[in-house]
């Protein structure tokens, strides 16, 4: 197998064969998702902590945000995760032309939901609720709630950072999907892009439920 592989222009000059590429690619890249709970593990861990402290605030807080948006967003990123799956499989069975339409699907549910998340954001501007001098809404609580929408922005403007940063990968990986530079022997860079974009959605299946969703007074409100 090496003798074969050493002569495809996909083999870096530092690996025997591309089965060792492609495990040191995927080694690399649950290293780098590792990193990435951490990251938002903390996160999570200071929003659980001042939760507990300012639970009439944090629930107050959750009651503006929309319902319908977080969960329209929600179904879009589950959709992008089947889109995603099916073009892994796609490239592990050579056929660029699907691989190709599944690719540009997901971008295109990527941008849906960063468009869903600028409504969301603009909604926030428009009744003051941006922490910092931007914050004129009145409450007797209104200290605890810049803290709570400081997380909110916080955690999900990170989270759609790792968006932007995936819809950048995609428009990376579509000039190498067109000329063919992946095939049944080589696919790693799509399986591992196809990690990262499951690792973003499945953040963020967490973070709808816990700041949309959880004591949320009615839960039922849009």
């Amino acid at each position: 197998m090496a003798n074969n592989d050493s002569h495809n222009p996909a083999l870096a000059h530092h690996f025997d064969d591309l089965q060792q590429q492609h495990e040191s690619a995927t080694m690399g890249m649950w290293a780098f998702l590792a990193q990435e709970i951490m990251f938002f593990g903390g996160l999570f861990s200071g929003y659980a902590v001042y939760r507990y402290k300012y639970l009439a605030a944090f629930i107050e807080g959750s009651n503006h945000l929309p319902i319908f948006w977080g969960a329209l967003n929600t179904a879009v990123l589950i959709a992008s995760s089947f889109t995603v799956a099916m073009a892994v499989r796609a490239a592990q069975l050579g056929r660029a032309k699907s691989l190709f339409n599944w690719i540009v699907s997901t971008m295109v549910l990527g941008v849906a939901f960063l468009g869903i998340k600028s409504i969301e954001y603009a909604d926030k501007y428009h009744h003051g609720l941006i922490p910092g001098a931007n914050f004129t809404y009145d409450s007797p609580m209104a200290g605890q709630l810049k803290i709570f929408f400081s997380f909110y922005f916080v955690m999900t403007g990170m989270h759609a950072l790792h968006m932007v940063i995936g819809i950048g990968l995609m428009i990376w990986l579509i000039p190498k999907i067109r000329r063919g530079v992946f095939s049944g022997e080589y696919y790693s860079p799509i399986e591992n892009f196809g990690l990262y974009w499951h690792f973003v959605d499945i953040v963020w299946i967490f973070l709808f439920p816990l700041l949309y969703l959880i004591g949320r007074e009615p839960w039922i409100q849009l």
